[in-house]
């Protein structure tokens, strides 16, 4: 038999139910403000104690009208930080399994997929699928197969929110751990993120790929590529737009963070690609020049905008990674002599129409020549001594002096390292390249740009 006090609080929560269900829209959301005002932070037992052990009443109320306006956007930020008070509450389990039993996790992600849903509640719908994620193993395995790890990948694309796009790195980041089954499905989502648009999915897509690599422990074919492309990101020196360049390109226009993935995966079985495909870098094919270049820029009444070709920016980035890996491993820089690396970085030199791979190549082949005493001979030998004393006083800044017919010389170099180290008997790693089609790219980009400086000079 039910005291007086129980009668009283089965009378309050019956009395509450009714006046939600009789309230329009309005009347609901003033409702929920005043639910989530006093009750966030609660355990399932002080919400069970709130509702006179009928909680789950109102839970299956707030999972319904998710359920019909959720395509709508009315009061949905609210409407999911309400249901999140539920599912984020201690010893919880019980609601959990209620969400889910009504297609809550469906729901949710369809939720990002919707145009006419705001930034904000997409945010509120990320952040539910982060408690139910954490809830373990099987309910990551949940979201992965109700084809999440696809939903939420594409809104961490089109997301114009850093702030959402953060919490969206969080959720990924945790399908990552602890989810064998789908970890290489998250993988493979964050590596199909690379050439998205957005610099900051682009940003934080190589941050958790570093996690998932250490975890899977082998790669995808794909990466390489992927990675290698976002060297020529435009974003970085966008942000420098307006800067003076009198003195030098600013530092940082190399993505750091694509860097550090590649320092890591020369550990894994892709490192003779990945070599392979930064040292190409330096000498892009006239067929991307030529693509990249509008045709107005051919008047010479419209200022140059060379510099901002990504083609040139990609040859910048992959002179500086290549300068980090070789100073973080004597055996990768031993490598990258067999590979022609000294014959690029000079050809890189030449490149007038883009002063910051002259800064970053010339910065990188000092390193080279500082190490290797081959290197040193063959340098000083294609530079001429006047160049060479001019290199060794400031490599970083010898890109302004280089004049034209200097530039020339270094664009149309000569060096063979890789041939000397044959000839002597000089040993490489195990690793194999194939260089054929690179060095015929190599012999387009230099006769392309002695045209062009002799065009430029009539």
């Amino acid at each position: 038999m039910t005291s007086i006090k129980e009668q009283a609080a089965i009378s309050r929560l019956l009395s509450f139910l009714q006046d939600w269900d009789n309230a329009g829209k309005v009347a609901r959301s003033h409702i929920l403000d005043n639910f989530i005002k006093t009750n966030k932070g609660k355990t399932s037992p002080e919400l069970e104690q709130e509702f006179s052990q009928g909680a789950s009443l109102f839970l299956v109320r707030l999972t319904t009208w998710l359920r019909l306006i959720y395509m709508t956007g009315s009061c949905l930020d609210k409407l999911l930080q309400s249901i999140g008070i539920f599912l984020s509450a201690v010893s919880s389990n019980r609601y959990l399994i209620e969400f889910l039993e009504v297609g809550g996790v469906l729901t949710l992600l369809e939720i990002l997929g919707l145009e006419e849903i705001k930034e904000e509640d997409k945010k509120e719908s990320i952040k539910l699928l982060q408690v139910i994620a954490n809830y373990g193993r099987k309910y990551k395995e949940l979201i992965c197969e109700s084809y999440g790890v696809r939903s939420i990948a594409e809104f961490l694309a089109k997301s114009k929110s850093e702030e959402t796009q953060e919490e969206v790195q969080v959720l990924l980041d945790s399908l990552v751990h602890g989810n064998p089954k789908y970890q290489n499905q998250v993988y493979k989502g964050l590596i199909a993120l690379l050439p998205c648009a957005s610099p900051k999915a682009q940003q934080l897509s190589l941050q958790t790929l570093r996690t998932a690599q250490s975890i899977i422990g082998t790669t995808h074919p794909s990466i390489v590529e992927c990675v290698l492309k976002v060297l020529r990101t435009m974003h970085l020196e966008v942000q420098y737009e307006g800067a003076v360049w009198s003195i030098r390109p600013p530092q940082g226009l190399c993505p750091s963070t694509a860097i550090e993935l590649i320092k890591d995966l020369v550990n894994y079985d892709v490192c003779q690609a990945l070599l392979k495909g930064l040292v190409e870098l330096l000498i892009p094919s006239v067929k991307e020049t030529r693509k990249l270049q509008p045709k107005i820029l051919n008047d010479s009444l419209v200022p140059q905008l060379t510099a901002h070709l990504p083609v040139f920016l990609q040859q910048a980035a992959a002179a500086k990674a290549i300068g980090v890996l070789a100073r973080s491993n004597t055996s990768i820089a031993e490598e990258m002599l067999h590979l022609r690396v000294v014959h690029s970085l000079l050809a890189a030199m030449g490149n007038s129409d883009h002063c910051n791979s002259q800064r970053q190549a010339s910065l990188t082949l000092e390193y080279f020549v500082q190490m290797f005493p081959v290197v040193e001979e063959h340098v000083r030998r294609s530079m001429g001594e006047e160049l060479y004393q001019l290199f060794l006083s400031n490599a970083e800044d010898l890109y302004m002096k280089i004049d034209s017919i200097q530039a020339d010389i270094l664009a149309a170099n000569k060096v063979n390292v890789s041939k000397v180290l044959h000839q002597s008997g000089v040993p490489r790693s195990n690793t194999t390249f194939y260089l054929e089609a690179h060095d015929k790219d190599q012999l387009d980009y230099i006769s392309y740009f002695q045209k062009e400086d002799m065009e430029g000079k009539e």
